[in-house]
């Protein structure tokens, strides 16, 4: 969850430099990004409840890589798709002329990785197989979470502070579905 969520981050940064793109997010945008949008789901998933048959698989053999098992390739993969999907809010809002791009991809980039953390609660059952409320923490995490980020977007006092301005409902339902490609 958080190396494919920090690829996303440093790919969206990296490549918009070089295709000439401004900047999508701001120092304080990432640094809210890895302490809220990281940290809560990712203590949460310490309370992951285990998987009814997990005794049945064999174990991972100890020297194996953390990347084995196409986990390199689920990073890869996700990181990378994280990343498309906001540099083409970006890409599509500046030009349309919207002026809250960087707020649009701060948000898909804040949501993307909220669906990304119920998605992957496990390797072998889907969210709907396993039950959306399996890991209440994860859930409240995911929660507070979004509730958080639209503090961020529509509170002045926080507009102030992380440059964002506030979404009309249009605006907002494109986060939210352009978020949910990654689930």
């Amino acid at each position: 969850y958080l190396v494919s969520s920090n690829l996303a981050e440093v790919l969206i940064v990296v490549l918009a430099v070089i295709f000439g793109m401004p900047l999508p997010i701001t120092a304080l945008m990432l640094l809210w990004i890895n302490l809220v949008t990281d940290g809560l789901p990712g203590l949460a998933f310490a309370t992951e409840p285990a998987e009814d048959d997990v005794l049945n698989r064999p174990p991972r053999k100890p020297d194996e890589s953390i990347f084995a098992q196409n986990m390199g390739i689920h990073i890869l993969w996700v990181g990378l798709l994280m990343g498309a999907v906001c540099l083409g809010i970006q890409a599509w809002a500046t030009y349309v002329g919207n002026y809250k791009w960087q707020t649009m991809v701060f948000t898909v980039l804040c949501f993307s990785q909220m669906g990304h953390a119920m998605a992957i609660r496990s390797d072998w059952k889907s969210l709907f197989q396993q039950g959306i409320f399996g890991n209440i923490q994860l859930v409240g995490a995911v929660f507070i979470t979004f509730l958080l980020q639209l503090a961020v977007i529509y509170i002045p006092f926080f507009q102030d502070i992380f440059r964002t301005q506030s979404l009309n409902i249009y605006e907002l339902l494109i986060c939210l579905g352009l978020s949910s490609i990654v689930f």
